[in-house]
């Protein structure tokens, strides 16, 4: 049995984190797997198993990887896996759910402080010796956003949406979400279901909380961010895809929208030209609400236990 890890890396942990997977047979680290040059079908050559967190299991590649019984996404996300082929092919693919909801939800309330609050900006001024200067006792680069009264849209009302929620809404924010299907109504006061258009309308943030499909993908798009409130902020910790990002770009250097911040943009690692680089008021992180290191543990115990259930039988976590 060989076991083939294609981004070992990505995670995180040294060789012995791995280890429990050793128990099932030859065991391969990859730190990285170049997506090109036929670098994937190469690392994955000859594999029973394959554990993938970004590198994507495409046509191409699956049909031609014969002894391939299994695929275990290091990730809840399964986008970079082609499940028709790995169906024809006979293939079980699996993911880690929910591993990561607790991290990501805490990310996104950071982002949304950081806008309203700036602390990094202000940190920032006083090593530059702007408070040594001052002849105040405080000062404020940019105004400092109190949430309460504020209403706070999440576009997905899943584990992340409604636990970054949670949060805010105990901080003293309105809710109100958009979703396809509304279920398991939360008793706050004044939280209502909204559809699309009246979410980015009336929310003072929108926060995307719902998976990339080929419905979705770039829907944040000019004419919707024209229809957010001036002083709006924006907050994306989902996927970069679900955004057009010269639109949102376009939103932030005209005024049109007061601030935005991303977890994720739509080709990373973040290309040189992405439109967002140097936006004013635009906060970026490199994908990382996911990365807590408890978060990252939570993920590989899964991945281990996703392995044991279908050796013996019983699958689990299957998503094709």
């Amino acid at each position: 049995m060989k076991i083939v890890v294609l981004d070992a890396d990505t995670l995180g942990f040294n060789q012995i984190a791995w280890s429990e997977l050793a128990a099932f047979g030859e065991l391969v680290l990859h730190p990285t797997t170049d997506h090109m040059n036929g670098e994937v079908l190469r690392h994955a050559e000859g594999a029973d198993v394959i554990l993938t967190n970004k590198v994507p299991l495409q046509g191409d590649v699956l049909s031609k990887l014969k002894s391939l019984k299994l695929i275990s996404v290091l990730a809840t996300g399964y986008n970079i896996i082609d499940l028709e082929q790995a169906k024809a092919c006979g293939v079980t693919v699996c993911n880690v759910p929910a591993y990561s909801s607790a991290s990501a939800a805490q990310h996104t309330v950071a982002l949304i402080l950081e806008l309203c609050n700036h602390a990094g900006l202000h940190s920032q001024s006083v090593h530059n010796g702007d408070w040594i200067r001052s002849p105040h006792f405080c000062y404020w680069k940019k105004p400092v956003v109190e949430l309460t009264g504020l209403t706070v849209g999440m576009m997905g009302f899943g584990d992340i949406g409604r636990r970054a929620a949670t949060i805010l809404h105990a901080m003293g924010a309105r809710i109100q979400a958009s979703v396809r299907t509304p279920r398991d109504m939360p008793d706050w006061e004044g939280f209502r279901w909204v559809d699309l258009n009246e979410l980015f309308a009336t929310s003072d943030i929108v926060s995307l909380h719902c998976p990339e499909t080929q419905e979705n993908r770039g829907f944040v798009n000019e004419a919707l961010l024209a229809t957010m409130k001036p002083s709006a902020m924006f907050i994306n910790t989902a996927r970069g895809g679900l955004v057009d990002e010269e639109a949102l770009a376009q939103a932030l250097h005209c005024g049109q929208i007061a601030g935005a911040a991303v977890d994720v943009v739509s080709a990373e690692p973040m290309a040189e030209d992405s439109p967002l680089l140097g936006v004013p008021n635009c906060i970026i992180t490199p994908h990382i609400a996911w990365a807590s290191e408890p978060s990252r543990r939570r993920l590989l115990k899964i991945s281990v236990a996703n392995l044991q259930a279908y050796f013996a039988g019983q699958a689990q976590n299957v998503v094709a």
